[in-house]
């Protein structure tokens, strides 16, 4: 079979762990000896390098002695944007061929000639949520025409195996729904299964983007979950429990080729079930991730050169190496000797850019740039070691077994994630933090689901739920971090492109209400009564309050609220040169409107659109002069 050309792109969405699944298939089509290019960004980006590396073979075919790779950059933005600024003042850009073919690449790009004659043999999109739907579309219909066989397009993930049907009718493609965990899926005959393949971190490296969470092994131990939960994508995605995936080789195979990784993420979706639970403990401990487990990160620069030599990826890693050359400079600077000499040979090598160097290059400069590289930047430091079960444990089965509580802490678990998602679960669920600490399990977070249609799903009881983690912080000397979650259904068609969805015992003044205080506390809630209480209220009445009050009172509630400044004086020395007391005039007229006027209030408020159009259909004094509160932004004066 000839060498495919094949292309894994991941929409340009914000992500906090990188796409396992592209990770997986960057291996098997490896495995299969094609050609693995990954991109995530700006497609029209992608279009203008395409185009750009057509005009660079063109080039080489005029002048080959020519480095045409030091023109890359103004070249690529003269094909995306047609500036002339762009292109370089040098005799070689005056030869009528040369700027010929450069105009022609221009009007290619302008023309989309890219789809067209498109390239890639195979293309795989991932996705992830619904919310994310307009881009996750728009990225599939524009790259989908880069493939020249639409047979060979497939798109998989989250998002398409719960709306395959609606992602089909947008794009013509069919998803792939759940995991690929049979052979043959992509390849009839082949018997590679791609989900129990490991991950290719290199492909990470061929892209600007960098993910928030990243020095870990990325893995399952356990596959789906058994409660099925409503409002839950599990069962779509993972329909059938498997009580255990073994995943030392893998964590073997990742450190011999990509280094060592800090720790180990783990996105089971209920461990605990597992009848083989202690099994997968023990393997994880004999992966290195014990109680107390320390962790020496490798010389990132050996793996590079390394995996260089072994022909892995070149285009990652030879934009790695040029990165850890600019990080080597920077700490040589204070020898210039050293400094100018590293300088000149690296960029005598053309590799101080990464669009010009080459991997022979950059191994021809290796037995100089090693010893360097080990004795000034290479600094290992023993780091802790973590575990986390990211997707969390369910109390129920911690009560149930509590001697899988006293095997989980035998490894180094933080933080232990818990699910907290109704009021009905409180005896359960603080008996189950009881047991995690008696295991000496200590540092504990948890989701807190909001917005739902559930019976006790009320904004009271979203802040009996934070509070009691409050609590549970103080009385058992724990730490617990807390983030609630706004509920969004995943299959209504009515809400998969927006975020728009507002539960039966809520409305969009308190969505907004906790999203603002959420900003400030950035998502999460810790531990410490006084700052909880600052945030979201001393009692359920307060929070209330609270929900109600115009949006410039959440945000700057040290501002508007003497009554809290003077509250806190002792806990807070800083105050506010022009702060009033505008919380509490607000509130003081809104709670002494009469009851047809609180109605009147309060069904306007609940909507969070204040417009000089809504206010102008008010008759009521009273009511305009409570509404008016809401139209003072920052800065503003009442």
């Amino acid at each position: 079979m000839a060498r495919r050309q094949v292309l894994l792109v991941e929409p340009d969405y914000k992500n906090k762990y990188p796409p396992m699944g592209l990770m997986k298939l960057a291996t098997y089509y490896k495995k299969l000896g094609d050609s693995v290019r990954f991109f995530k960004g700006d497609l029209r980006d992608l279009a203008a390098a395409l185009i750009c590396e057509d005009l660079l073979a063109v080039l080489h075919g005029v002048k080959p002695d020519v480095l045409w790779e030091k023109y890359i950059p103004p070249l690529q933005q003269y094909i995306r944007f047609g500036k002339m600024a762009e292109i370089p003042d040098n005799p070689l850009f005056n030869d009528a061929f040369v700027m010929e073919n450069i105009k022609l690449s221009r009007q290619k790009y302008k023309e989309k000639n890219y789809f067209e004659n498109p390239r890639f043999d195979v293309v795989c999109i991932t996705t992830l949520f619904t919310f994310y739907w307009n881009i996750t579309i728009d990225t599939i219909n524009f790259v989908k025409r880069l493939c020249k066989n639409p047979e060979k397009v497939f798109v998989g993930g989250i998002m398409a195996s719960i709306l395959p049907d609606v992602v089909e009718r947008e794009t013509g493609v069919r998803p792939y729904i759940g995991v690929l965990d049979r052979p043959g899926i992509y390849d009839a005959g082949n018997k590679l299964i791609i989900d129990t393949l490991p991950l290719d971190y290199s492909i990470l490296d061929e892209i600007e983007y960098k993910y928030p969470t990243v020095d870990a092994y990325y893995g399952y131990m356990t596959r789906g979950c058994p409660n099925r939960c409503s409002f839950c994508a599990v069962p779509t995605l993972e329909p059938q429990f498997i009580k255990y995936i073994p995943i030392k080789r893998q964590i073997e195979e990742t450190a011999a080729r990509f280094g060592e990784q800090k720790d180990l993420l783990l996105l089971d979706n209920n461990v605990l079930y597992s009848s083989r639970f202690d099994q997968i403990i023990d393997e994880i401990k004999e992966c290195g991730f014990a109680k107390g487990a320390a962790y020496l990160p490798p010389n990132q620069y050996e793996i590079t050169i390394k995996n260089l030599r072994d022909g892995i990826n070149d285009y990652a890693y030879i934009k790695k190496c040029v990165a850890l050359y600019h990080d080597l400079l920077e700490k040589c600077k204070k020898w210039q000797d050293i400094y100018f000499e590293l300088y000149n040979r690296i960029t005598g090598a053309n590799c101080y850019y990464d669009y010009t160097a080459t991997s022979q290059a950059i191994l021809a400069l290796d037995g100089f740039i090693a010893p360097l590289y080990a004795q000034y930047v290479y600094k290992p430091r023993k780091r802790r070691r973590y575990v986390d079960f990211n997707q969390g444990v369910d109390a129920r089965l911690i009560v149930k077994y509590p001697e899988r509580m006293r095997k989980l802490s035998e490894i180094c678990v933080r933080p232990l994630r818990i699910a907290f998602d109704s009021w009905a679960l409180r005896d359960i669920y603080e008996k189950a933090v009881c047991i995690a600490v008696e295991s000496e399990v200590k540092n504990l977070s948890n989701y807190l689901l909001y917005n739902s249609d559930g019976e006790y799903d009320t904004p009271v009881n979203l802040f009996y739920r934070m509070r009691l983690n409050v609590d549970l912080c103080e009385k058992l000397d724990v730490s617990i971090y807390s983030f609630p979650m706004k509920y969004h259904p995943i299959n209504n068609p009515e809400y998969f492109r927006n975020r728009d969805y507002i539960g039966k015992h809520w409305n969009r003044k308190f969505i907004r209400a906790i999203q603002a205080v959420l900003n400030s506390t950035k998502g999460k809630i810790g531990r410490g009564k006084t700052f909880f209480a600052e945030a979201f209220g001393r009692d359920a009445d307060e929070f209330q309050k609270i929900l109600f009050m115009p949006e410039m009172f959440i945000i700057y509630r040290r501002r508007y609220d003497k009554g809290l400044m003077d509250r806190l004086k002792d806990e807070y020395t800083g105050h506010y040169a022009d702060e009033s007391d505008l919380t509490n005039e607000w509130w003081e007229k809104f709670r002494n409107l009469n009851e047809v006027q609180y109605k009147q209030a309060a069904k306007i408020i609940s909507e969070n659109n204040f417009t000089n159009e809504v206010i102008s259909m008010v008759k009521s004094s009273a009511v305009k002069d409570v509404l008016s509160y809401y139209f003072i932004n920052r800065g503003s004066s009442h």
